[in-house]
């Protein structure tokens, strides 16, 4: 076989067809998350925190004190942003809670389909009639 009749059996085996459709599936479940997260979540966890903005949180290296975050890095300072640090966790426990839950909803889903797809096999009562005829026979 050539090089690309190879590479064309490659592409088309379940595996990677499998792994390049849940790759897409995870940005656009990421991008539902995200958005759950930065437009639902987050403005409530800044109504219980008093609205702050995490965000916006850093400490100055150079000593000075600057009014926000945006005059510390015109001043050409060096920040420490610990702010985003604290959104990225906030945004991670988040996004592990809701892919808890989806896999745990597709889990009990998957269960389900077995149980109702397990063949309903011949009562004990009808496979002793079987034997008994197969005795007496």
């Amino acid at each position: 076989m050539g090089f690309f009749s190879d590479f064309k059996a490659s592409l088309m085996k379940g595996d990677v067809l499998s792994l390049a459709t849940a790759v897409v599936m995870g940005g656009a479940f990421g991008k539902i998350v995200g958005s759950a997260v930065d437009d639902v979540i987050m403005p409530i966890v800044g109504l219980v925190t008093g609205g702050i903005d995490f965000t916006q949180k850093f400490v100055a290296l150079n000593g000075n004190s600057y009014p926000d975050l945006a005059a510390a890095k015109a001043a050409g300072a060096a920040v420490i942003t610990y702010g985003n640090l604290a959104q990225a966790i906030i945004n991670f426990v988040i996004i592990a809670f809701f892919i808890f839950v989806v896999l745990r909803a597709a889990e009990k889903a998957k269960k389900k389909e077995e149980v109702a797809a397990a063949p309903a096999g011949p009562t004990q009562e009808e496979l002793l009639t079987q034997i008994r005829d197969l005795l007496k026979k």
